[in-house]
């Protein structure tokens, strides 16, 4: 199969999944109990008219019209970048919430995500090559730090090197009272604020990428292929990095995947602990306030990037593997 077949299947795959998650996204909203307007005018009592119900209800998509004219409606409000107003900060856009957390998330989770990865799996292949050594002493610490908790881990570092340390703030993104901007003193706050919950992620993802790859490396460096490799004299670096690591990467590319298109979604026990305005702190407080628009463009948003992920996966995978184009 050629690779251009083969891409061209994948996204065709794809497309109809991203379409399969906009129309469960469509349709589980309206088929749970309670009515989103009704909730928001009992929040708002007092404050606004009942009679302008039925407008509040027509800018949610949830009208008298058929259900094939709702879906309509809601697949065009969506190409226009539409996904409705928000019930506990009403009358904001879902839409302008979502953009305002992204960043958070992404510049935290994001890069703290490609860290521990590239930490993991350099190391895990360092390991593998010297099985038997010495080095075999960090397994039980790997192993018992990819088992501990990561609330856990979250909570434990917070106390030392926080509170009892007083090195790293508590909570929040950056210090309360300054304005958002590209100067120097905003952007020192938000890096310092960020340090303790990029150092909790990091250490309680990348042993996991350890132990993976190590196994998978070991496995690899049983093969044939790099047992001959090897007899020929070749390189031993070239003998890890192109026979070993190259191979052994494959299932480590998915979970990669996996956790990028997370990403969108936010660690959401840290930006609670940390109290960080990011994706997830954001669908904390839209499950609090029982905010169903929000919480229904966020999972759209998040649906749409692990779909997203994984699609790149199997590029990556067209490159790194051609046994994946076969046919059977």
């Amino acid at each position: 199969m050629s690779r251009l077949k083969y891409l061209l299947r994948k996204v065709m795959l794809y497309v109809f999944i991203a379409w399969a998650a906009l129309t469960m996204n469509f349709l589980i909203p309206r088929l749970m109990p309670g009515d989103p307007v009704a909730l928001l005018v009992e929040r708002l009592s007092g404050r606004i008219d009942p009679a302008a119900m039925d407008a509040i209800a027509e800018s949610y998509g949830l009208t008298d019209a058929p259900l094939h004219v709702q879906y309509w409606d809601y697949l065009t409000s969506l190409a226009a970048g539409d996904l409705g107003l928000s019930i506990g900060f009403f009358p904001v856009p879902v839409s302008e919430i979502v953009l305002g957390a992204l960043p958070w998330t992404i510049g935290l989770v994001g890069i703290t995500t490609v860290i521990s990865f590239l930490i993991g799996t350099g190391l895990g292949v360092v390991l593998a090559w010297r099985r038997g050594s010495r080095t075999d002493h960090l397994l039980p610490a790997l192993t018992f730090l990819n088992a501990v908790p990561y609330f856990w881990m979250a909570l434990i570092l917070v106390l030392i090197l926080s509170v009892n340390l007083g090195w790293f703030p508590v909570s929040h993104a950056y210090e309360p009272g300054l304005v958002p901007g590209w100067d120097w003193e905003f952007i020192s706050s938000v890096l310092y604020h960020g340090i303790l919950p990029a150092i909790t992620i990091i250490l309680a993802s990348f042993a996991g990428w350890v132990l993976s790859m190590r196994n998978m490396t070991v496995t690899v460096l049983g093969e044939d292929y790099v047992t001959m490799a090897e007899a020929k004299g070749l390189p031993k670096r070239m003998v890890l990095v192109n026979y070993a690591a190259r191979n052994a990467i494959l299932p480590s590319v998915t979970g990669f995947a996996l956790s990028l298109g997370a990403v969108v979604g936010g660690s959401m026990l840290t930006e609670v602990i940390f109290n960080y305005p990011g994706v997830g702190y954001t669908l904390f407080e839209a499950v609090q306030n029982q905010d169903f628009p929000l919480m229904q463009g966020l999972f759209l948003i998040i649906s749409l990037a692990v779909i997203a992920a994984n699609l790149v996966a199997d590029v990556v995978y067209v490159f790194l593997d051609p046994r994946t184009r076969q046919e059977g």
